[in-house]
């Protein structure tokens, strides 16, 4: 009774340096467990054992997402205007636009966010829990600290345990430390400073056992485990702005500015000429809307929407439009190793027989297929064949694991490293389940880490010992070792230095050794004593291996200019070795470790130059990611960070762009912008290049509407200076900008891409919408195009043509100017005429459709009243389309006079 009265302070307490007893007391608790009072009494105190989720956003929330965009703003300025002058019909076209982009951007991220995978709680799974000295099956969530939870194999670790008892205990860390390889666990105190990833007197909440069982008392539950830091540490990040919005927000800036100034020049030119204030008022409206890219936010989201889709079938899921953007604005890409470049499972790659004869073996992951060569690339002789499934036979009749071949799948249970070694039988020709029951099993030692080896005891013909594990501890029972022609002295120099070399390569190596029992053995076979002579078999390095397209991948990443680094917590050796093989590293000095990175980013100022330099970062924990990914972004790359694990979420909601693996941990999935759905960085590059597509057709819509929009205020402009009335009313340039430019616009969106953006380094973070090309085109084509237009409008008139008549004409030039200009604009560098056309059918169909609508409402009476339109004739039809050509002639010339330059 008088312990659940008692209040436990669990929060800040160094659980791994302290003693079993010191844990017990100050958690309150004892072996027997809590009892029902106390622990309800806890979860009063401390809550549910599951960290708090954020709703998936309504639609209401996404709709009104769709409006918090700069241009967006312009807009509806314009409208209010507008409407307050009670021009109800510019109005009305105006927050149609408005309310057309956000049904769209609604329906892209709603869908985005259904086609994303939902967050599943990492702590709700049942446990075993011991309670008033009895054994209960519990939901996790129910935990609290001082419960007495029993862990076996497969078991997922539900809350933050200080172990009491351990009997053989590995667990998979992977999604917390980013180490691939399983971790041993033991009891007994750590040091206090002793890093996460190497206290093995503790295990994880979320993280799963892979072998062995284990009794652990409950430290932290919910928010106060690591799984729940790292979660607070996401929920407290900065957002980063997509590269787009950045943009977009400068593009706005500067169209705002150049609205106001042209309209108060322009105004003030009126109003000196006499122009009554209701007319200069009307006037400004009508520039406004004719400098204001309204079609811009509805081509924009289309475009989006349409690279989204494309990216879909390169399973590459979007979760926010303007990510799509940004992926292919990244310039520098700081990727997770575990489970992104590897596939995250152990694998037999080399070798080593005591001749000195290392062997390559091939395939990956937890399957049997494959094969053993030299490292000459030939066929082992029939001697050494013999020598390696002697090796891997020893592999298979010391092993915990299963591996099988069921309906054309690879099924495995167990260690990672025994599956792998059945793998190797496999790929060897040998039938580990057949050799197995041949065998009877007359004793073994199980692993312990503190011995780091394992032992068992069979007899087939004859009984034997076979030993694996750590060099040092297998070589200690060794005499001998087996050569070509049989036994040979052991040369323990030798041996240490192989394993030494392949350590340094990033393998993890494992001795194996056998010998036969003597003829009078012991009934119980169980302790090193009972271990033999033995003779050395071989070497086997296993390692995480590379995924098989990740080479060709960052081959590409390198020839777009994106810069790749490698950010994990995984051993220094290993990443090294991974990253060698890459091509990322070639010696230490392009690694740095979380331990030197803590005394670097102390020293200041050398910091950044250092990881300018710096391609291999190892044995990082999540907040030193997050410091990476931050100097990354000070330094003005577009960063986008792609990691699988729950120590990845918080870099991943630093970066301008997060993406997650599809298979990766909830967490990670949650937090990121894009999702690859396959784990193929493969993907990720392909998505990058759809980016830089959907860049190039948004860029493409904006020098259309631009160059249209600048070309209605050279129109104005001309009429204005030279006392003529105005060419064109504001309906009329509503019509313009939204109908027959919005038709063209939106099927420009769907241009495909052009041969070659991978080819070319990504656009320089700071550049905005416009470069210098563009802004010449631009200029240019304005002017091309308000000179066609104002010299149409001045000879109408001079010719004595009613205004509302030369109005109609004007109106249908701009037209075919606009479907001229369409074709222009499809390619900054590329004629026009050397564009396929079936790489954009829809946008011929556009072109057609725009040009048909004017010239149908020309025949509708109530939209002639309304636009103030008349039917034409043919020959005067003919002579304006003539009189557009030249548009596209003067574009050719400046197409061809600059690519020559270059």
């Amino acid at each position: 009774m008088g312990r659940a009265e008692a209040k436990v302070d669990v929060t800040k307490v160094p659980w791994h340096s302290l003693d079993d007893s010191t844990v017990l007391a100050r958690t309150n608790s004892g072996l027997h467990g809590l009892t029902a009072r106390e622990a309800e009494a806890r979860l009063h105190q401390y809550g549910p054992n599951c960290l708090p989720t954020n709703p998936p956003p309504g639609l209401g929330l996404i709709f009104l997402h769709q409006f918090l965009s700069p241009l967006i703003y312009i807009l509806i300025a314009a409208g209010v205007v507008s409407t307050v002058i009670g021009e109800w019909t510019d109005a009305g076209f105006i927050f149609a636009v408005i309310l057309l982009n956000a049904v769209l951007g609604t329906f892209q991220e709603w869908r985005a966010e259904r086609s994303a995978a939902s967050l599943q709680q990492l702590l709700k799974t049942s446990c075993r829990v011991r309670r008033d000295n009895h054994l209960l099956e519990l939901l996790a969530e129910k935990l609290v600290p001082g419960d007495m939870v029993l862990l076996e194999s497969g078991s997922r670790v539900p809350a933050d345990l200080r172990l009491l008892e351990v009997r053989n205990l590995s667990i998979d860390e992977s999604l917390l430390t980013g180490e691939s390889q399983a971790v041993d666990k033991q009891v007994g105190r750590c040091a206090e400073e002793t890093p996460l990833s190497e206290r093995r007197n503790l295990a994880f909440a979320g993280t799963t056992v892979t072998s062995g069982r284990s009794l652990g008392v409950v430290v932290a539950t919910a928010q106060l485990t690591e799984v729940g830091s790292i979660a607070a540490a996401v929920a407290t990040t900065t957002l980063v702005k997509p590269p787009l919005v950045l943009r977009m927000e400068q593009f706005a800036r500067q169209v705002s500015y150049l609205v106001v100034g042209f309209v108060v020049l322009l105004a003030i030119i009126a109003a000196t000429q006499g122009t009554p204030f209701n007319e200069v008022f009307l006037l400004a409206v009508a520039l406004a809307v004719s400098a204001i890219p309204e079609g811009l936010p509805v081509a924009m989201t289309v475009a989006l929407s349409i690279a989204t889709t494309r990216m879909a079938r390169r399973n590459v899921i979007v979760r926010k439009l303007t990510a799509v953007e940004g992926l292919g604005s990244c310039t520098c890409i700081a990727s997770d190793k575990t489970g992104t470049l590897t596939v995250n499972r152990q694998t037999v790659r080399t070798l080593w027989l005591p001749d000195g004869t290392n062997y390559l073996v091939s395939g990956e992951g937890y399957a049997g297929t494959g094969e053993v060569l030299r490292s000459d690339g030939k066929q082992a002789v029939d001697k050494e064949r013999d020598r390696l499934r002697e090796l891997a036979l020893a592999g298979v009749l010391c092993n915990e694991a299963s591996l099988r071949l069921v309906l054309g799948e690879w099924l495995h249970q167990g260690d990672a490293m025994d599956v792998a070694l059945l793998a190797l039988a496999h790929k060897l020709g040998l039938d580990p389940e057949v050799e197995a029951a041949q065998h009877a099993v007359l004793g073994e030692i199980p692993f312990e880490s503190e011995q780091r080896y394992a032992a068992r005891f069979v007899h087939r013909e004859h009984a034997q010992c076979i030993i694996k594990g750590g060099v040092e501890q297998v070589l200690d029972f060794c005499t001998t070792m087996s050569g070509q022609a049989g036994l040979l002295p052991l040369d323990r120099l030798e041996v240490e230095g192989e394993a030494l070399q392949l350590g340094r390569e990033g393998y993890r190596v494992l001795a194996v050794a056998a010998g036969p029992l003597p003829e009078q053995g012991k009934a119980s076979l169980s302790c090193s004593d009972d271990v033999p002579e033995l003779s050395l078999l071989g070497l086997i390095g296993f390692i995480d291996p590379l995924r098989p397209e990740v080479k060709d991948a960052l081959a590409l990443c390198h020839r777009a200019g994106v810069r790749v680094i490698m950010v994990t917590g995984d051993h220094p050796a290993t990443a090294l070795g991974i990253a060698r093989e890459l091509g990322l590293a070639e010696d230490e000095t392009d690694l740095v470790t979380g331990e030197e990175l803590t005394k670097i980013t102390a020293g200041g100022a050398d910091w950044h130059e250092r990881l300018g330099r710096t391609r291999v970062f190892a044995r990082v924990t999540p907040l030193q990611k997050l410091v990476i990914v931050d100097a990354l972004n000070k330094q003005g790359h577009f960063t986008a960070v792609t990691g699988d694990g729950v120590n990845d979420a918080p870099a991943l909601r630093k970066a301008h762009i997060g993406v997650a693996m599809g298979t990766g941990t909830d967490v990670a999935k949650e937090t990121a912008s894009i999702i690859v759905a396959d784990d193929n960085f493969a993907s990720l590059v392909a998505g990058i290049e759809e980016g830089r597509f959907a860049y190039d057709n948004i860029r493409k819509v904006v020098y259309l509407l631009i160059s249209t929009g600048g070309a209605e205020i050279v129109l104005f402009s001309l009429a204005l200076c030279s006392g003529l009335p105005i060419p064109l009313g504001a309906v009329q340039l509503l019509w313009l900008n939204l109908v027959t430019n919005g038709i063209q616009d939106v099927a420009l969106a769907f241009e495909g891409g052009e041969p070659g953006a991978m080819s070319h380094p990504p656009r320089p973070p700071r550049e905005g919408l416009f470069n210098r090309l563009m802004v010449w085109q631009t200029l240019l084509s304005a002017a091309t195009m308000g000179l066609l237009a104002f010299s149409t409008w001045a000879w109408l008139l001079a010719q004595g043509v009613g205004v509302p008549e030369a109005r109609n004409f004007v109106l249908l030039l701009m037209v075919l100017l606009e479907n001229v200009q369409v074709f222009n604009c499809r390619s900054e560098r590329v004629s026009a005429f050397k564009m396929p056309l079936k790489r954009n059918r829809l946008l011929i169909g556009g072109v057609l459709f725009a040009q048909g609508v004017h010239i149908l409402v020309m025949q509708w009476p109530f939209m002639q009243r309304v636009l103030g339109v008349a039917p034409v004739t043919l020959s005067v039809w003919l002579s304006l389309f003539s009189l557009a050509g030249l548009l596209l002639v003067v574009m050719e010339i400046f197409k061809a006079f600059r690519n020559r330059l270059q």
